[in-house]
């Protein structure tokens, strides 16, 4: 029987659906990386979100791991190439929480434009500041995407509903997938220049990394 590791928190359903296929699991977590170094050869699979992080030391002391998975989009916790040429398979979620995220994401920039957060510590102070806190509506307001695959394109559905205009850089969008979006394709230093707020919806890769800076 495969056995399968679970080494970060989950909902239950994750080991109840293993078990249900007959996988041995096992959940701990919370655990320093050498004590995962000293258990991990034991396992077939290691199932993780983003505390685990996968290193070369990790994945050498896995003398019977074939298979990684990560319950999330980005794989930047776990060293791709020591997987690689130890053939073991790293794998993702890429829609499971698609819709939560570009929610949030629509959530945090509603936060912004009413400035939500100043204006709750000035209540929580005692202070009544309404004329401080007007904020912006969103309607017909410019939102640049960058970014714009799963979690972008949901983004952008919604932020079409609350009728602002989307723009979007994305290297990878074709033309035809931003017309069928409703969103105009820019380059990054325009999308910079003309948006009112910008979201940002890409995995950490080399090429990403740094892309918006302080």
């Amino acid at each position: 029987m495969p056995k399968v590791l679970i080494s970060d928190k989950m909902d239950p359903k994750a080991a109840q659906i293993f078990r249900e296929r007959g996988v041995e699991v096992d959940e701990i977590t919370g655990k320093t990386p050498e004590e995962v170094i000293a258990i991990i050869g034991d396992y077939d699979g290691l199932a993780i979100r983003s505390s685990t992080k996968v290193t070369k030391a990790i994945l050498d002391a896995a003398t019977n791991l074939k298979v990684v998975g990560r319950a999330g989009i980005g794989v930047d916790n776990v060293d791709i190439p020591a997987a690689s040429a130890k053939g073991v398979v790293v794998m993702n979620t890429p829609f499971g929480n698609s819709i939560t995220t570009a929610e949030h994401a629509i959530a945090l920039m509603f936060a912004l434009a009413r400035q939500l957060p100043e204006a709750d510590a000035s209540t929580q102070a005692g202070k009544w500041e309404k004329n401080r806190f007007m904020g912006v509506e969103l309607t017909a307001k410019t939102l640049g995407l960058i970014g714009a695959g799963n979690i972008g394109s949901i983004v952008a559905d919604r932020a079409l509903g609350l009728k602002m205009k989307v723009i979007a850089f994305d290297p990878f969008l074709t033309p035809e997938r931003a017309l069928e979006m409703g969103v105009e394709k820019v380059e990054l230093d325009a999308l910079l220049a003309r948006a009112d707020f910008i979201t940002l919806h890409t995995p950490l890769t080399d090429q990403t990394r740094n892309i918006l800076s302080a």
